[in-house]
């Protein structure tokens, strides 16, 4: 508000300031995701070794349940909202995948934020709106990583032994829906939260180091859904503001 309400003379070194550091930080996500393999094998290799290979197998469990959550919420959630809006389907999807991918890739939303601001204004999102909704989106519509910091605390609950009931798990999953809310768009950052969340309802922390071994596979189909929902968020917040175009029934 303090920089609309200045001239541009005065504007303008704090924006490019900040296009800058920006553009920096991109640069150091990148840097960090060329050696975040290194650092995967050395969780995965801690884990074994320390508890053999057949903790492999709640863990593989814990990995294809997320899978399944994340593809049933895509299936059952996202595409009836775009369908509801009339967002057209075939030309969203073929502007997403480059987004979702580099966000699959690296497992860092952050990464995938210039290419889905570009993808989105090419769709026909007008650049104000694209510039409001993706970056709040980035802060507080992370769908992916809601889901799975809830299979993760259960797998805590679960791995220590400790039985919760119906009403312990509600609470459980609101808690961590606000929690959730404001998660970086980095990897690993997810665990941050559930570890503060299972120290907050007094649950065993040693069971997280666990999935450290997994959480790459993890982190990245979580980012890529996050960003997914983003992308979706922009186009029917467009729609709702009257600035997309209807489409033909025949391109949805």
């Amino acid at each position: 508000m303090g920089l609309a309400l200045v001239p541009e003379a005065k504007r303008r070194p704090m924006l490019s300031f900040c296009e800058s550091l920006s553009e920096t930080m991109f640069k150091v996500t990148n840097l960090v995701m060329y050696v975040a393999p290194i650092g995967v094998f050395g969780a995965v290799a801690y884990t074994v070794g320390q508890l053999g290979f057949g903790v492999l197998l709640p863990l593989l469990k814990l990995l294809a349940t997320m899978y399944i959550a994340l593809a049933v919420f895509i299936g059952g959630v996202l595409f009836p909202i775009a369908l509801m809006t009339r967002v057209p389907v075939k030309q969203f999807l073929r502007s997403v995948t480059e987004p979702v991918t580099i966000a699959f890739a690296t497992a860092s939303s952050e990464a995938a934020l210039p290419r889905a601001m570009e993808e989105m204004e090419k769709l026909g999102v007008r650049r104000d709106t694209v510039a409001f909704v993706l970056p709040t989106g980035y802060s507080f519509n992370l769908d992916g990583s809601s889901l799975y910091q809830s299979l993760a605390l259960i797998f805590i609950a679960q791995a220590a032994g400790i039985h919760l009931s119906v009403g312990q798990q509600a609470v459980m999953l609101l808690t961590l829906l606000i929690s959730s809310k404001g998660t970086a768009g980095v990897a690993r950052a997810s665990l941050v939260i559930v570890l503060a969340a299972a120290t907050s309802f007094q649950l065993p922390t040693e069971p997280l180091f666990l999935l450290f071994g997994i959480d790459q596979l993890m982190d990245m189909g979580r980012t890529a859904v996050n960003v997914l929902g983003y992308c979706l968020a922009c186009v029917v917040i467009a729609r709702w503001e009257g600035e997309f175009p209807v489409p033909d029934a025949r391109a949805l």
